[in-house]
């Protein structure tokens, strides 16, 4: 049996989540115990094959060789369906060999992101903030981790010399207002390491804003406590971005989590990948989005799986993906909806794409299509003349990297006057 959709009332914190009968004689305080679901998490065949009736199919992916690590909390293996194949939730967590399967577009880094790396675990892509990664280390792993590259391996990991070198990158890089701290999961490294991390960040007068990226509070959101809340709340503004990707996750236990983060007065977002036979419907996403609303999460993006090896049989069609968020536009209230986005190949960063509302353009008019179809014609003011704003009084902002360029810089390159080839083709 699958979990029931979240069911608790806003504001009332109660409930908890069925166990698998395994652990029913785990006292509650264990079992809710953030470091006792992290030491007994599973990874072996033997260990799975006494919760899960695993198919051949699983039983020989869990022996191969070269397989991407696996790791699953008691927590989130109680949610699964352990006698369904096509549980939304085990598929995520537990291999197939679909994954040492070839496909057209294959890469070990879909993003480019080793491109964009001036110092080991900062990419930098944007002008004006970059990724932070602070530890290979993840609460479970994804089958379709688009870092599994590195993740999970902990000969990769990241220690002290490389968090300094990365501070340092950021303290001598003025034009970064906005770092995002991810890897692996940042918020399983030891607090004591997050909570230093966090504070020099927040000591550097230009970054203005720290995000946190994780995916800890689905695979055990006993992570998020009173001490954990209250480094938060001491470096705001800081905001937190949790991946969900399907309603089964959204439990009694992960609405009390995001209450005590939304308490702290941390901004909560949510990111989900789109992927095939897990949450590729209309109806899987409008009831994902709509909970997550009630739960003062906001969604944020909806992303095409990257083409990275092992996830091949995740990936949807970008056509799938439109029809989604035209499912869900003037569906659902309009916050609800999140931003569908490609990571482009090559490191060119996120595009967002959408379903076709604007029909034609020109300056006088535009014929535009809304959710239900139906098109209308907006007529554009006479005589209107843009670059009359005046400009903002103060000082200006930095200008950016010099290896980072903006858009009007590449358009611009080869006229520049330096007659640099190496920095305009940078």
């Amino acid at each position: 049996m699958q979990p029931e959709v979240l069911k608790v009332p806003i504001g009332v914190e109660s409930g908890t989540s069925a166990r698998h009968p395994r652990w029913e004689d785990v006292p509650e305080a264990e079992w809710s115990d953030p470091r006792w679901q992290m030491t007994h998490r599973l990874r072996r065949l033997s260990q799975l094959r006494d919760v899960i009736k695993l198919t051949e199919d699983e039983e020989a992916a869990l022996g191969a060789d070269a397989l991407f690590r696996v790791d699953i909390t008691p927590y989130f293996l109680s949610l699964i369906d352990g006698d369904d194949p096509n549980c939304p939730l085990r598929r995520q967590v537990i291999p197939s060999s679909r994954e040492m399967e070839a496909f057209d577009g294959r890469l070990p880094d879909a993003n480019s992101e080793v491109e964009h790396e001036p110092v080991r675990g900062i990419i930098h892509k944007y002008p004006d903030r970059l990724v932070m990664l602070v530890t290979s280390s993840c609460t479970s792993y994804c089958r379709y981790c688009t870092r599994s590259r590195f993740v999970g391996d902990g000969k990769q990991n990241y220690g002290r010399t490389d968090w300094d070198e990365q501070i340092r990158y950021i303290r001598e890089s003025p034009q970064v207002r906005d770092v995002l701290i991810t890897g692996g999961d940042p918020l399983s490294i030891a607090r004591n390491r997050l909570a230093e991390l966090i504070t020099e960040l927040r000591a550097i007068p230009h970054v203005e804003i720290i995000r946190i990226g994780t995916r800890a509070p689905v695979f055990n959101p006993f992570v998020v406590d009173d001490e954990l809340c209250e480094i938060l709340e001491a470096n705001h503004p800081v905001w937190l971005n949790i991946h969900v990707n399907h309603p089964y996750e959204l439990t009694p236990e992960l609405a009390r989590a995001c209450s005590r983060l939304s308490k702290a007065g941390v901004p909560l977002g949510a990111q989900t990948v789109l992927l095939a036979g897990i949450n590729d419907s209309v109806e899987v996403q409008r009831r994902l989005c709509t909970e997550l609303v009630r739960m003062r999460v906001r969604p944020y993006y909806l992303y095409q799986c990257d083409s990275v090896a092992g996830a091949g049989h995740f990936r949807t069609s970008v056509t799938k993906g439109i029809e989604i968020i035209e499912g869900l536009r003037g569906h659902i209230t309009g916050f609800a909806v999140p931003t569908y986005v490609i990571d482009s190949p090559g490191g060119g960063g996120k595009i967002p794409v959408m379903p076709n509302y604007l029909l034609s353009l020109s300056p006088e008019r535009a014929i535009l299509r809304n959710w239900a179809g139906e098109v209308s014609e907006y007529h554009g003011p006479s005589g209107y003349r843009s670059g009359t704003t005046p400009p903002l009084r103060g000082p200006k902002p930095p200008r950016p990297h010099p290896d980072v360029l903006t858009v009007s810089d590449r358009l611009s390159a080869p006229q520049l006057e330096t007659g640099d080839e190496e920095g305009a083709g940078a």
